[in-house]
């Protein structure tokens, strides 16, 4: 029986972290939503028109090396308000969702509006000053330069874009159980998640 794990959260939570670890611990497959649109944003900086990009996208462009930039993460944040984007990632996440041997999804809206039916629901949060410094490590240890007030400046400006765009704002889902993750390491916050979903498990079994 297919097994749904959706992860939302914002930016540098570290929901992505988590997600690849549950997807391990209970051998689901993963799905990172948030490329589908870096990979439109990165087509986007390119030249060309964000929903042409969303309806013509190919697996291959969700592997580029270069979706991980800050310009990138920017361009990816400013097309997910894009209402025909959306709609046209929405067919490719839901069949991964389905997809037999379970599947664990993270991103901004997959409790809400892709998955509303999730089995488990997971929204994975950290104050916004804990997420600008991760995001900060992450990126000066990958030779980027900048500074940590940009980094929080980027990470506030895309909250606000994100909780307050009109088309699936960023927003826990009513049956989703909170991880906040300021205070904890990735092993912690990774054994949290799982008790949340063992409870959801066995009236699937």
């Amino acid at each position: 029986m297919p097994f749904t794990i959706a992860v939302d959260g914002p930016a540098a939570a570290g929901k992505g972290t988590l997600s690849k670890g549950l997807a391990a611990h209970f051998g689901f497959g993963h799905l990172d939503t948030g490329l589908l649109y870096r990979a439109v944003g990165c087509r986007m900086l390119g030249g060309e028109d964000p929903v042409a990009a969303a309806r013509s996208l190919l697996p291959e462009d969700i592997n580029r090396a270069d979706l991980r930039t800050p310009d990138v993460a920017q361009a990816a944040s400013k097309v997910a308000v894009i209402g025909d984007v959306r709609a046209a990632l929405v067919d490719f996440q839901r069949a991964f969702a389905r997809r037999a041997g379970g599947a664990v999804l993270d991103g901004r809206d997959i409790g809400t509006v892709i998955c509303p039916d999730a089995e488990a629901k997971l929204f994975v949060t950290a104050s916004a000053q804990v997420r600008a410094e991760r995001r900060y490590l992450e990126l000066t240890g990958k030779g980027q330069v900048v500074t940590l007030d940009e980094v929080l400046s980027d990470v506030r400006a895309r909250d606000e874009r994100d909780m307050n765009r009109a088309e699936a704002p960023l927003r826990p889902a009513a049956d989703a159980v909170t991880i906040d993750t300021s205070d904890l390491d990735i092993d912690a916050a990774l054994s949290v998640a799982i008790a949340a979903i063992e409870e959801k498990r066995p009236a699937q079994g």
